[in-house]
């Protein structure tokens, strides 16, 4: 018995280690927001400021259009990960489910892709969107983004994990496979589904290197590469950049807190590390 309260002792004690070496970016980032910037790069640097500087948070929409910028953010990633959810679950699905011709060399090509980093598509992309006439537009921005590799894998390992049988049940009483895969598969697929968009949200939402270079116009550019404009090249302004990533940053915290239980349960049921 002593042996079983030192060990789950031992389990608290590192996990709440873990826990505070986690958080403590995060609180750094909140207070450096109120800070100044004599006060962060001092040494050693102010942790708690002496005073609070609630207008470091007025200086981000001085500096940038962010609310446009937020709102070209908010745009992409509802695009992106609406295709994606549309795209990469009914390939997922016929991975997974459905038999025809070259099916694992296809699936092979599609894991492929992860194995490429994304900056050897760089040129390309770019020919294609300015081919298409879409630079310094949304449509330039989402196009790649559209169809993720690793959305269809995941998807595939979870309809995978999903008793034939359901699927045996619907057949027999007349569905098609459209019918099956809407009807019976998909709504058994939402932590899946729920998983796959919140990797999308955090992807699309961090994306900089892509719109920084098919968008130069400051009103169609998302708010990540605003933030990187914030960053000066002889003085930089800490607690304006700190406020700004801590505005951009609380959307996709608040998805978390709503999604995290379904991110979990989809990541573990399909077998995922």
């Amino acid at each position: 018995m002593s042996k079983t309260r030192n060990s789950n002792a031992t389990a608290h004690v590192i996990l709440i280690v873990g826990s505070l070496v986690m958080v403590f970016p995060f609180a750094w980032q909140v207070l450096a927001s109120v800070s100044t910037t004599a006060a962060i790069t001092s040494v050693p640097p102010t942790i708690i400021p002496t005073s609070l500087h609630p207008e470091n948070f007025v200086a981000v929409f001085q500096r940038l259009p962010f609310v446009s910028q937020f709102a070209v953010s908010v745009l992409i990633t509802v695009i992106r990960v609406g295709a994606q959810l549309v795209l990469c679950s009914i390939a997922g699905y016929a991975f997974a489910r459905m038999r025809f011709p070259g099916r694992n060399i296809i699936f092979s090509l599609v894991l492929a892709i992860l194995l490429v980093p994304p900056q050897v598509f760089l040129i390309s992309q770019y020919q294609i969107v300015q081919g298409l006439g879409l630079l310094n537009s949304i449509g330039g921005i989402v196009l790649p983004g559209l169809f993720s590799a690793f959305g269809t894998f995941l998807m595939r390992q979870f309809f995978l994990g999903l008793p034939e049988e359901l699927e045996e049940a619907a057949r027999i009483d007349g569905a098609n496979p459209l019918q099956v895969f809407w009807r019976v598969m998909l709504p058994l697929a939402r932590p899946g589904l729920s998983a796959l968009a919140v990797i999308g949200v955090l992807l699309s939402w961090n994306d900089l290197l892509w719109p920084l270079v098919v968008s130069t116009q400051p009103g169609a550019q998302p708010l990540s590469v605003g933030l990187a404009g914030l960053q000066g090249q002889y003085s930089t302004d800490y607690p304006v950049i700190m406020a700004a990533a801590l505005l951009a940053s609380a959307p996709i915290l608040i998805l978390f807190l709503f999604l995290q239980r379904r991110v979990i349960e989809g990541l573990a049921f399909s077998g995922l590390k």
